[in-house]
């Protein structure tokens, strides 16, 4: 998919998760690749003073909310009980490994749950322009490539109580 349909896409999801949740409210957000890119710069120096990561919120709404996440190194094993995450890659690529089990799982904070490594998972090739849904409850990790990158958009919805 051409990058200027996906990311219409992305703004017309947003719209209707938008709508949903407050009715009568009219936002629509809009984001282009290259505007994108360019804010993840400061992630990127961000991520060379940490571990390998680094992520900002865009924006908030009701039971959802977008991120820009830049990384280049490997994330760890997680899993959020109440959210699901929809990726969409703007530039890098990735392996992603889902399902299975976690490792060793220990709560980071309420609903969120990291581990050692993720048993028996499905993996997953990701690149530019690809996009990712992975369910809450679902055990996943980002595995990056030795000196490569991976720049996302990422989109949280809360799918349960």
């Amino acid at each position: 998919m051409k990058n200027a349909n996906w990311l219409s896409l992305i703004s017309i999801v947003l719209g209707g998760l938008c709508g949903v949740v407050s009715a009568g409210a009219q936002q629509v957000d809009h984001y282009t690749p290259d505007a994108l890119l360019e804010r993840a710069k400061q992630l990127q120096t961000k991520a060379a003073s940490t571990n390998g990561a680094a992520a900002e919120t865009l924006q908030k709404y009701g039971v959802d909310f977008t991120m820009l996440s830049f990384r280049d190194r490997d994330g760890s094993p997680e899993l959020h009980e109440k959210f699901a995450d929809f990726f969409v890659v703007i530039e890098g690529t990735a392996t992603l490994l889902t399902g299975g089990q976690l490792e060793e799982p220990s709560v980071i904070s309420p609903g969120e749950m990291h581990g050692k490594s993720i048993i028996h998972p499905t993996t997953t090739s990701l690149a530019k322009g690809d996009v990712v849904h992975i369910a809450a409850n679902t055990p996943h990790q980002l595995l990056i490539p030795k000196g490569g990158t991976f720049t996302y958009f990422v989109i949280k919805v809360k799918e349960k109580e």
